[in-house]
């Protein structure tokens, strides 16, 4: 009898337990919950040719960003699979392994295509989705609309109670700006499975987009603490609540939260998380008009740099312009806008030139050049979806434009923007500005 995934998709594996622990750690891994690698561990302690175990095995070292243990993991279920397995599972393996291997413009194409054919393939159908999905790095402004329109083509192969599915679909409406439809399926993804790190993220971004800053504060002050600081996403779902923190104008709390869970010292979060999260909340609490301790700043600039020094990953690439600005690190920005624009001309960076202009404009905010900033943003303001992430990753360039506006004296545009936010999201914080800018 043929063993069976979590989906009811065959494996190709002559042992039970085995099949057990692939779709214990698969699982785990689909909820970002600690014990995804103990569990693929022991898939193939008991069938060390079981080709699906080792590519799962890959992918968490990916989503660990760890690449040649990655990169070690998928050549050799590639090597199994090219042996042993079915038609569906050397798709999955290729597909995997164009995504490990950085080709993630072919792997986004083999990846759609793979879920034409075998829907139900939940582990090819995670990688388009999500913040930092390859449709979230793919370079597209319409990335958020493309993640719909793929969870749509596949939603008839789900049932209703697909506890990863609902997720998913959740998050990708609640980006696409359909908040309401996209929290209720969230909601239910988590009802379904609350040990689930991605649900809380989902629930978590669809409150934030609706306005309820303070039911994700709650959300996550119940949930978190049962919530190993091990799993990936500790850190970036402490940082949501920081962020709800400093919307109702508590920076001290936002502080709290960020040296007891955020700061690179505490968490254990993935880099690009790490980085994004401590750059973004420390810049808005600067910029805001908060005091940040100097030695913050050291920490978050020193662990970014082991992590990203070459410039080439756009999400990245803007943060690492937040901490050299922030910190006076002028010719930090100049070096990566240079290399930036050097990629960008040679049609190797998927998002152009909206990247080096954003670097360009963060530098100009820090010295205080509000005006300059501006005139830098202004024209790329629709392209800033392009660098990837979320909407309230890339809010901060938004805010970072809207204070130059503010500061500068654009006082018509600044309130035209502000109505935009409000309309589209009631915040605080916008709430207060606009009071600023009428009084």
């Amino acid at each position: 009898m043929a063993r069976l995934d979590s989906r009811g998709l065959p494996i190709s594996t002559a042992s039970d337990l085995a099949a057990e622990h692939y779709r214990e750690g698969v699982d785990l891994l689909l909820s970002a919950w600690p014990g995804a690698a103990e569990a693929l561990e022991a898939a193939i302690a008991v069938d060390p040719d079981f080709a699906l175990a080792h590519a799962a095995r890959a992918r968490l070292h990916a989503i660990r960003a760890e690449p040649s243990m990655a990169q070690a993991r998928i050549a050799t279920a590639l090597e199994i699979g090219a042996q042993r397995g079915t038609e569906r599972e050397r798709s999955h393996v290729q597909v995997l392994s164009l995504a490990i291997n950085g080709q993630s413009a072919r792997a986004l194409e083999r990846a759609q295509a793979h879920a034409d054919l075998w829907p139900r393939d939940v582990l090819i159908l995670s990688l388009p989705l999500g913040a930092f999905g390859l449709f979230a790095f793919s370079g597209m402004a319409d990335h958020d609309r493309a993640r719909v329109d793929f969870c749509e083509r596949h939603v008839r192969h789900f049932e209703t109670d697909d506890w990863w599915f609902l997720t998913y679909r959740g998050w990708s409406y609640a980006e696409n700006g359909e908040v309401g439809f996209g929290r209720a399926l969230a909601q239910r993804a988590f009802d379904l499975r609350p040990s689930n790190a991605n649900a809380v993220h989902a629930l978590s971004h669809a409150m934030y987009e609706g306005g309820a800053g303070e039911d994700a504060e709650r959300l996550i002050e119940g949930w978190l603490p049962g919530y190993d600081r091990s799993g990936p996403l500790h850190g970036h779902i402490a940082w949501h609540s920081a962020l709800g923190a400093l919307e109702r104008g508590d920076p001290a709390k936002a502080l709290s939260i960020y040296a007891e869970h955020v700061q690179p010292s505490v968490s254990a979060g993935m880099p690009v998380n790490v980085v994004s999260d401590t750059a973004s909340l420390l810049w808005r609490l600067q910029v805001y008009g908060h005091a940040v301790p100097k030695e913050l700043w050291g920490e978050a600039s020193a662990y970014a740099a082991s992590a990203f020094p070459k410039a080439g990953f756009p999400f990245a690439d803007v943060h690492m312009a937040l901490l050299a600005a922030a910190t006076g690190d002028r010719s930090a920005v100049q070096h990566r806008v240079a290399a930036l624009t050097g990629l960008a001309e040679a049609g190797s960076l998927a998002a152009g030139s909206v990247v080096s202009a954003i670097c360009r404009a963060v530098l100009a905010f820090a010295e205080e050049d509000y005006a300059e900033c501006a005139r830098i943003l202004e024209p790329v303001a629709t392209e800033v979806a392009r660098i990837g992430g979320s909407g309230a990753q890339r809010e901060i360039v938004e805010d970072t434009l809207l204070l130059s506006l503010m500061r500068s004296g654009e006082t018509a545009k600044a309130r035209r923007l502000l109505d935009r936010r409000l309309h589209r999201r009631p915040s605080p914080r916008d709430t207060r500005w606009q009071s600023l800018l009428t009084a």
